[in-house]
């Protein structure tokens, strides 16, 4: 396959001697490296990593602009596997939204889904910010081209009948960027498609006052209603500091994709990995606390489940 690459053990060859096996190294799209996405690849390939010495596989997971950038890579070749909300999958899959000049990516394939993605809204205290529509006139951080919270943050504007323009400021700070412009009074608000508990998030809190933005009404009740990959959603109260009462909001799903053109045995081997460890894959973020295998395999997912994971889910029974 052209997206996979090959290396020779060095040493082997060194030495004079042939190499007895090949590592095919995988890449994993995730996120900014505040962000859970960019937990889910390094967690991912930790599992898979381990089991290197009996599938030859290494992988490797590194920070990436998002959703739409992972998505983007994979059709490309550029990477062979990405995580992205559950919206932009189903929008790459049937070419609508963003991807409707592209056209359908009809080799994507689901893998499976991860964690709710509340779309959250986090504001400085001075700036008197408790709904979304008291964002009109603010400055406020969308988000980072290719990343699914400034097409989300599109989305819920377009819902609204508002553009960029309703803001004083819309700033594109990638989520490493964003706690800071806060706390540093750059920015009255940002936005965050992400999983909860967030260290960004928490960075924010922490360098200066500032409260969870309700995102709801009819506007919300209607991305919800018309969109299967929407669902209403709530950051739990208590959770940041700032914010005692629950807030209500939407979200999406986390979601592992990859293509048809990445082999099947790769994908099991993926797959496997995560599965036959998933204890230990829990343990490995608080947003992950709560996922099912169930809801894993069933959850957010809009492309068909690639053939190498519906092999694995075949054989532990969890699909016919």
């Amino acid at each position: 396959m052209k997206s996979f690459k090959y290396l020779a053990f060095a040493g082997a060859m060194m030495a004079g001697g042939a190499a007895t096996a090949q590592e095919q190294f995988i890449t994993i799209g995730t996120g900014g490296q505040t962000g859970v996405y960019f937990v889910v690849g390094q967690s991912i390939c930790r599992l898979v990593n381990r089991g290197t010495a009996d599938h030859n596989l290494k992988c490797t997971a590194p920070s990436t602009g998002g959703s739409i950038a992972n998505i983007n890579a994979i059709k490309a070749g550029d990477m062979d596997m990405g995580v992205a909300q559950s919206d932009w999958q189903f929008h790459a899959y049937n070419g609508s939204a963003k991807f409707e000049e592209d056209g359908k990516f009809e080799n994507l394939r689901a893998v499976f889904s991860v964690h709710g993605e509340p779309f959250t809204v986090i504001a400085r205290a001075d700036a008197g910010i408790k709904t979304f529509d008291d964002l009109k006139g603010k400055r406020v951080n969308v988000g980072n081209p290719g990343s699914g919270q400034l097409a989300t943050m599109q989305v819920v504007l377009d819902a609204k009948g508002w553009s960029m323009d309703d803001f004083a400021l819309a700033s594109e700070l990638k989520p490493a960027e964003q706690a800071a412009a806060l706390g540093d009074n750059k920015v009255d608000a940002i936005v965050y498609t992400v999983g909860h508990p967030n260290g960004s998030i928490q960075e924010a809190v922490s360098t200066t006052e500032a409260n969870m933005v309700t995102v709801d009404g009819e506007a919300i009740e209607g991305l919800i209603a018309n969109n299967p990959f929407y669902a209403a959603a709530t950051i739990p109260g208590g959770m940041y500091e700032g914010s005692p009462d629950d807030t209500s909001t939407f979200g999406v799903k986390a979601t592992f994709v990859t293509s048809a053109d990445v082999d099947d045995d790769v994908v099991y081997q993926v797959v496997k990995a995560v599965f036959d460890n998933f204890d230990r894959f829990k343990r490995l973020h608080p947003a992950f606390e709560n996922l099912t295998e169930e809801e894993m395999i069933s959850g957010g997912l809009s492309a068909p489940l690639h053939d190498g994971a519906a092999k694995y889910y075949r054989e532990k029974g969890w699909i016919e």
